[in-house]
């Protein structure tokens, strides 16, 4: 009764602390959006064995350590009732709430940072490891992506009907003998090309009914072009990286004589290392003039008139490593292209750790080279036929495929 009468005063100051502690109590939880469960003193004093090694969030770290004789929020409070004022203690629980709202902002962000990054690694192991984009190979994803000794794209154009049937009766298999080839050697061939530049054309057509009658093509996401080699050569090998984990890339045109067998044996011989750039390795001229075939308009990068580009493999044949085909492959979008395609892949390959391998017997000539580096025992791997009329007797000496 007394307290009634007397103490009217300090009743009102008694109000306006738990106000105070109230309205602390409230702000925090608008921070951490959470219920803190302070444990009792003699759980943080003399802790058991069992939570012995337990963890706890130290203020001011928002990485989970080890308690070492560090006083817990609890502590805090409790010192607050003893020895500070409700203003104090008021100031620390907002900053308490600050701090801890900080920590999960930055838990957040690290959180988004590894969903990106796992993002990102999974994009590139579709490269590495790739699931098969095609209905053809579809069923390899659930049991394990075959290894294959090499993919051999022949760039082939919308034209070239002819000298693809010539192929076709020379050194490439055809239905029962080109799956063989494919299961028991590791041998995939495939006539590479695009699309022209009105999707669903009638070249587009007549490229549809021939690979249903051979299906023998590899349709790439790429414009048709002369001047667009350079960015098919990316795409070739981007999508044969996506569709075969195979050992080697190789890309031939369609004027070329190829020996199976004597190929195999070649790159067989450098399966072991890592990144190598085979083919007939060239240093030709650079050419400034307009006029003249091969011409370079960005020969200003190249030096001086007169200069020569560095060494790279002749078109007309050549193999890279998987390592460097998944490396085109994920960087195709950053890679220059210049005009000629052969000098592109010489560069997209010149800073990198490669081991250019220039073997002669991917460039012979048409007959009469060809018999007789057979005769003398240095069977060629791959002859140039630009007229094509030599095709069939070339491929006699070559001991076929």
């Amino acid at each position: 009764m007394s307290w009634r009468r007397g103490g009217s005063a300090d009743g009102v100051a008694r109000r306006w602390v738990l106000l105070l502690c109230v309205g602390s109590f409230c702000l925090g939880l608008l921070f951490t959006n959470r219920m803190w469960t302070l444990p009792e003193a003699s759980e943080v004093a003399i802790p058991n064995e069992r939570r012995g090694k337990e963890s706890e969030l130290i203020t001011g770290d928002c990485s989970i350590r080890q308690v070492q004789g560090k006083h817990d929020y609890s502590n805090m409070l409790r010192t607050s009732d003893t020895h500070l004022d409700a203003q104090e203690a008021s100031r620390k629980l907002f900053l308490i709430g600050i701090e801890l709202a900080s920590c999960r902002t930055l838990d957040k962000t690290i959180a988004n940072l590894e969903t990106e990054l796992s993002a990102t690694r999974s994009l590139q192991d579709s490269f590495l490891n790739g699931s098969p984009v095609s209905e053809e190979y579809k069923a390899s994803e659930s049991t394990g992506r075959r290894k294959y000794l090499m993919v051999i794209g022949i760039n082939t154009a919308f034209s070239s009907r002819k000298r693809r049937d010539s192929i076709r009766n020379t050194w490439m298999p055809q239905g029962e003998m080109r799956k063989k080839l494919e299961e028991e050697k590791g041998i995939i061939i495939r006539f590479v090309i695009g699309h022209s530049a009105i999707s669903g054309g009638i070249v587009d057509r007549a490229i549809e009914a021939e690979d249903k009658k051979h299906g023998d093509f590899m349709r790439l996401d790429h414009v048709e072009g002369y001047l667009e080699l350079s960015g098919k050569t990316k795409t070739y090998f981007a999508t044969a990286v996506a569709l075969w984990d195979a050992n080697f890339y190789v890309k031939v045109d369609d004027d070329v004589h190829v020996n199976i067998a004597t190929l195999g044996n070649i790159l067989s011989k450098h399966i072991l290392k890592p990144r190598v750039y085979i083919g007939c390795m060239k240093s030709g001229p650079v050419l400034s003039e307009k006029d003249v075939r091969y011409y370079e308009p960005e020969h200003w990068k190249f030096g001086e008139v007169g200069n020569k580009y560095f060494r790279h493999a002749t078109g007309q044949l050549y193999a890279i490593s998987k390592d460097l085909a998944t490396y085109i492959s994920i960087n195709k979008h950053v890679l220059h292209k210049y005009i000629n395609e052969d000098v592109s892949l010489g560069s997209w390959l010149i800073g990198l750790d490669v081991e250019h391998i220039d073997d002669r017997r991917l460039c012979c000539g048409t007959p009469p080279d060809c018999e007789w580096k057979a005769q003398a025992g240095n069977t060629c791997a791959a002859s140039f036929d630009w007229k094509q009329r030599y095709l069939q007797l070339c491929a006699e000496h070559l001991g076929g495929s």
